[in-house]
């Protein structure tokens, strides 16, 4: 499993899920746009009514087979910043 994290006004989404889809081909992918959040600035960023802000939080999280959620984290190391992919093991229970 894997998570790319990154803000709206600095985002690659669309590259990130280019390359995942139609390069890595990875299973399965979803894209969360956050209601609040905030990152090494420590400044928080909020869907607020009042702020309207267009800097919001974005993750992006995939899985596949460890061998080829590898080969796309090693792409997206490239695209993102130090730091902001995280990966951790899971499994797909069989029926």
């Amino acid at each position: 499993m894997v998570r790319v994290y990154m803000h709206e006004r600095e985002s690659r989404l669309r590259e990130i899920m280019h390359v995942l889809h139609d390069e890595e081909r990875v299973r399965g992918l979803t894209a969360f746009r956050g209601v609040a959040g905030f990152g090494t600035s420590g400044q928080w960023l909020t869907a607020s009514l009042v702020d309207l802000s267009l800097d919001l939080p974005y993750v992006v999280e995939f899985f596949d087979e460890p061998g080829r959620a590898r080969a796309a984290v090693a792409r997206l190391t490239a695209l993102c910043k130090p730091g902001h992919v995280v990966t951790w093991p899971a499994s797909m229970p069989s029926r």
